[in-house]
């Protein structure tokens, strides 16, 4: 498929408002795709990369505004870029508005077949595309990015208007056409004649949308059935929402209660026949390998079978006690100086599920079947009658209908320094990406919340460089299914105001938060400053209280700032709706 049919298909689907008519034209798209649907299904989202594969291209703007500047003309400069972008305030549109195809000689040169060709020569194929994003993906060490910016140059110089405008936004994933993974669901169910259960079942195992476009359209429902996981492939977490002990005794009369772990979520592949093939996945699905030896080193020690578990690390401290979840991210993520990192914070594993073991997946399978297959798993070749809390990294689990024993569990788990308890329905399947009732978390009276950082207020003083008194915000409640299976992104204007938090936040830290929130401003005046809805805080607070001061129509009480949730997008953040039920109990 030429990419040139692409962008114009993506400028109809950018243009339809309707819903129905966008699954419509992703349908169109699909059937068209040839054999670039892979692609093609990957590019409407906006994705170079399958969901599940956490390779980037590590492109910045600034890259991205040099590579265009080039191609535009030697009378362009990436400032100019960037003062266009602040007056247009899309980079597609922006990309667009320039002529590219002037620019001659090696520059013009993308290093795929046909792409030495004269500036403006066209015929740009969609795999063309995909073939020199993975190339820009690779390169590394010195000179990558001069390498990164020659690369999107010749691009761009083979680019029309509507070309550059989507080949822009893919660049810098901000491809914003309407079309989420819900979409392209459906689109492949009525592209290919195929269940729309079929079809979400492979995506579930798979992660991988281009994949199962091909697999419906070239084996249909036979080919979908026959997709499983696949050891050292993530896929999405089974996500909670917060609840209560009595609804969920009220929903399933017995409820599977372990504790609350405040570490972070992550997902174990090991496959001990394969020597070096223990992989880690964050929840979002981004490799942390090499950050968590101690996972690594655990799986090697414990696990005899191919598997993947689900479960979190928590950092702990010489006598093994839990320490905050802060500690947990100075690991969570470092790439480098891990021995190091790992002498200053110590991590361990504690895994509550079991979805795939020895070549059989479990994700349709009960919870507290899929709890023993862990426990199995755990106690390898030592399994058998004994006490769960001798197995090494197992949550434990246990089934009661008493509300007074799941009150003396919460106990336990608040004494030995952890959040809370985690109340689920035994008889659940695992659902991939799913926040549903089945999965209930359950914090202790002091509660927090989850809010979307949308504005701030530059400091005085000493704290003149850096930003403060951070404006929260929540979610309008807006938790459909078809919001979160579509995985639109939350925008500014579903989100409502529930107060300001300024206490409980060090220099250092302000320093931190500074540096993480500098590159979503959105609009400034005087020491007021408007952030796009990107980082959310875990804030405490004693109360909350009717008030006509913030959009909400509620005030958090002596807010505390509490950490960062980098590990939740602002769609996972808290809801008015929990915040109006949190204030009426």
């Amino acid at each position: 498929m030429e990419f040139a049919t692409f962008a114009d298909r993506a400028g109809t689907i950018d243009a339809e408002p309707a819903d129905l008519e966008i699954v419509a034209h992703v349908r169109e798209l699909l059937a068209e795709a040839g054999d670039e649907i892979e692609i093609v299904a990957r590019f409407a989202q906006g994705r170079v990369f399958p969901a599940w594969d956490s390779t980037t291209l590590d492109v910045g703007p600034s890259a991205c505004y040099e590579a265009i500047a080039r191609a535009a003309g030697t009378n362009v400069g990436a400032a100019d870029v960037e003062d266009r972008l602040a007056d247009v305030g899309e980079i597609g549109d922006v990309a667009a508005s320039y002529e590219f195809g002037g620019q001659q000689g090696l520059g013009a040169f993308t290093g795929g077949d046909g792409a030495g060709d004269d500036g403006g020569s066209g015929d740009l194929t969609v795999r063309e595309v995909a073939d020199t994003l993975a190339e820009l993906a690779a390169a590394e060490g010195p000179g990558s990015q001069d390498r990164k910016v020659d690369l999107l140059f010749g691009l761009f110089n083979r680019c029309s208007s509507e070309e550059a405008r989507y080949l822009a936004r893919i660049v810098l994933s901000e491809m914003r056409i309407g079309v989420g993974e819900g979409t392209v669901r459906d689109a492949i169910a009525e592209a290919f004649d195929v269940p729309t259960d079929r079809v979400e079942r492979a995506l579930q195992v798979s992660n991988d949308y281009g994949r199962v476009a091909r697999i419906a359209r070239d084996e249909g429902v036979a080919g979908l059935d026959a997709m499983d996981l696949e050891v050292g492939r993530p896929v999405q977490a089974m996500l909670a929402q917060a609840g209560t002990v009595t609804e969920a005794l009220e929903e399933w009369e017995t409820a599977a209660v372990e504790w609350k772990y405040d570490g972070a979520r992550i997902q174990l592949h090991h496959d001990p026949r394969t020597e070096g093939e223990t992989r880690v996945f964050s929840r979002n699905m981004e490799a942390v390998t090499e950050a968590l030896p101690e996972v690594v080193e655990f799986a090697a020690a414990q696990l005899e079978v191919p598997a993947i578990l689900d479960g979190e690390v928590v950092a702990i401290d010489e006598d093994g006690s839990p320490l905050p979840f802060q500690e947990v991210l100075k690991r969570f993520r470092r790439k480098h100086d891990v021995a190091k990192a790992r002498e200053d914070v110590s991590v361990r594993p504690v895994f509550f599920d079991c979805l795939h073991a020895d070549g059989t997946d479990l994700l349709e399978a009960p919870l507290t079947a899929r709890h023993d297959r862990l426990r199995s798993v755990l106690a390898g070749s030592d399994a058998g009658p004994g006490d769960d809390e001798d197995i090494d990294g197992l949550s434990l689990l246990r089934r009661t209908d008493d509300p007074d024993e799941i009150e003396s569990i919460d106990a336990d788990a608040l004494e030995a320094g952890h959040e809370g308890i985690m109340l689920k329905n035994p008889d659940s399947a695992y659902s991939p990406g799913r926040r549903g009732k089945h999965w209930r978390k359950r914090k202790p009276d002091v509660e927090t919340l989850d809010c979307v950082v949308t504005g701030a207020e530059w400091g005085e003083g000493r704290r003149a460089t850096f930003l403060g008194t951070f404006e929260l915000s929540v979610r309008d409640g807006d938790d459909s299914e078809e919001r979160r299976s579509s995985g639109s992104a939350v925008e500014p204007q579903n989100l409502e105001t529930v107060g300001k938090v300024a206490t409980g936040i060090t220099d250092e830290k302000l320093a931190e938060l500074t540096a993480l929130l500098e590159p979503h401003i959105a609009a400034e005046e005087g020491q007021d400053v408007e952030l796009e809805p990107a980082v959310v805080f875990e804030v405490g607070y004693e109360e909350i209280q009717s008030s006509p001061t913030y959009s909400s129509g509620y005030a958090l009480r002596f807010p505390r700032f509490t950490g960062v949730r980098s590990d939740k997008d602002p769609g996972d953040a808290d809801s008015l709706e929990r915040l109006e039920r949190l204030q009426q109990r």
